[in-house]
């Protein structure tokens, strides 16, 4: 259970003990499968005497400057919060985010009880923003309404109008690793799928060599696409060749939208999805207006490098009752015939798969079997 520290009892009211019985209440009140924190995080008040690794700092209405946070890491803190007004920071590592929300009296207790939940720091913080005493009493006290939670400050402007629109179900979405793929899984009926192009081993090359193979391989794609009536072929990162050849849509990481050219994308009325790992995130892809929000890994898949824990089907449920009729949304990362009812169940409308389709001894079999799943 995530643990406070109150040094002193000036600095904060009410009591500790009274901010633990609202953290356990709360937790409790949340119910559900509970996947507890890896490790115990001491939630402190002011700075203690000794630092540990997991420590979260929280300044109430006390000035908190950049150095203070540097030392703090540097003396072993795993997180700093300056929650001294609307606008909430939150250190870690060599990342800020900043948040602008409006808490009510028991977001602390609320912001431990996320952590005890397994929830990064970050996403505990916006769930915790969007929390109101009210929750405890709802039939389900789970923050679902989007207008409570938090703007993410400091992003670039928004496009002036939205990406250009995605049915509301994509269905089964393959993603695969050539052009020849896509013409085949056009052929039998496959009508969303995403071309994850990589070169040796290296999506992004400045070789004239390997750019040419890659950019063929995009135009074939993008063609191919365009001969059947309802395709979607989307461009995973590739994000200028694709504007190149008039693809579809592009799909991109956040990592990728400091690099793309959001503008441009709008106005040549490609589609773009992006990827989210979770609240922060997917309250950073609203921001950008997306055709699509792909949510995930559901469950750990050797396809791609993690960059956080699997989400599992219960939280993938959480993010898609978010969103409901806001945006349309993909599950993806290590789904197959076996996990996808599983997934589906979670009220999803699209799922996005890679070895269920490229390492199926029977291509055309496999994709029957998960299609089967969409009726």
């Amino acid at each position: 259970m995530t643990r406070f520290l109150l040094q002193d009892p000036e600095v904060f009211s009410p009591p500790v003990d009274q901010l633990l019985e609202m953290a356990e209440r709360i937790r409790v009140r949340l119910g559900g499968n509970c996947r507890r924190a890896s490790r115990p995080v001491r939630i402190c008040f002011v700075p203690p005497t000794s630092l540990r690794i997991g420590d979260v700092i929280v300044a109430i209405n006390v000035r908190l400057y950049p150095a203070d946070a540097a030392r703090w890491m540097a003396a072993g803190a795993a997180a700093v919060l300056d929650a001294s007004s609307r606008t909430v920071r939150l250190y870690q590592g060599d990342m800020i985010y900043t948040l602008q929300g409006t808490p009510c009296h028991d977001w602390i207790s609320a912001f431990a009880a996320f952590i005890d939940y397994g929830y990064a720091l970050h996403d505990a913080l916006c769930l915790a923003l969007a929390w109101r005493q009210s929750d405890e009493y709802a039939k389900d006290p789970w923050p679902s309404d989007l207008s409570r939670f938090p703007r993410v400050l400091g992003l670039p402007d928004a496009p002036v109008t939205p990406f250009a629109k995605c049915p509301a179900a994509l269905g089964l979405y393959p993603i695969v690793p050539t052009a020849n793929w896509i013409e085949r899984l056009l052929s039998i009926g496959v009508r969303t799928m995403q071309l994850r192009r990589k070169v040796n081993g290296v999506r992004d090359t400045a070789d004239p060599c390997k750019l040419a193979i890659l950019r063929a391989d995009v135009r074939r794609a993008v063609i191919a696409g365009h001969r059947y009536k309802g395709a979607r072929v989307f461009i995973n990162d590739h994000w200028l060749l694709a504007l190149d050849e008039h693809a579809y849509g592009v799909h991109l990481g956040q990592e990728d939208l400091q690099y793309a050219d959001i503008g441009a994308l709008t106005r040549a009325g490609l589609r773009l999805g992006l990827s989210a790992h979770g609240y922060y995130e997917i309250l950073v892809a609203l921001h950008y207006k997306p055709s699509y929000i792909a949510l995930g890994a559901v469950f750990s898949t050797p396809t791609k490098t993690m960059i956080s824990m699997p989400q599992g089907p219960t939280r993938i449920a959480r993010y898609i009752h978010l969103l409901d009729g806001v945006i349309p949304c993909v599950a993806i990362g290590g789904i197959d015939l076996q996990s996808l009812s599983n997934v589906l169940a979670t009220g999803v409308r699209s799922a996005a798969v890679v070895r269920a389709v490229t390492q199926a001894h029977d291509v055309e079999k496999a994709i029957f079997a998960l299609q089967s799943k969409f009726v």
